[in-house]
């Protein structure tokens, strides 16, 4: 076993971080955790302790805490060029956020999705349409004929309005 990645945190890191876990109502849970893994790697503790004492896994402390360590240069060189404190927090939650994922882009828009089931609320006669419930068929020809997607599929409209489809398709690994 390795020795864990020394990581520094300036104090205004420091301050937006410990600001972040004070706030736990306005702060999503993993915005937290991963707060809590920096502010307690900073203060040396090891990944074992940390991974016991959150909860987690210690490839999910060292995964952490090195992407931090892989983007303290670039943090320092921000506050060393007077990044506002508005800013310095935008670039520690980017840095503390999910990367993007492999795989094919989000087929519609979260205003398409919207308009869609906006359009599934409606009553069909209004729409013209000589059914008293909307079926997969009928909502997906009505939504492409009023434009708001070029292309969807019955199937998908039924998944769609089943509630099987997500911005986020997959859990987050931490």
């Amino acid at each position: 076993m390795g020795k864990a990645v020394s990581i520094t945190v300036t104090e205004r890191q420091r301050s937006v971080l410990e600001g972040w876990r004070k706030n736990k109502a306005g702060t999503s849970a993993q915005l937290y955790e991963r707060c809590s893994i920096i502010l307690l790697s900073a203060d040396g503790i090891r990944n074992t302790e940390q991974a016991q004492q959150l909860g987690i896994d210690r490839q999910r402390v060292r995964r952490w805490r090195r992407r931090w360590a892989e983007n303290e240069q670039r943090l320092a060189g921000a506050e060393r060029e007077g990044v506002t404190d508005k800013d310095l927090a935008r670039l520690l939650r980017t840095l503390l956020s999910d990367e993007l994922r492999p795989g094919t882009p989000p087929t519609f828009t979260a205003e398409q999705l919207t308009q869609i089931i906006a359009v599934a609320c409606e009553l069909p006669e209004e729409s013209g349409r000589p059914v008293t419930h909307w079926t997969p068929r009928e909502l997906a020809d009505e939504v492409i004929k009023r434009g708001i997607v070029s292309t969807i599929s019955p199937r998908h409209v039924d998944r769609l309005l089943k509630g099987g489809i997500s911005v986020h398709t997959r859990p987050s690994t931490g």
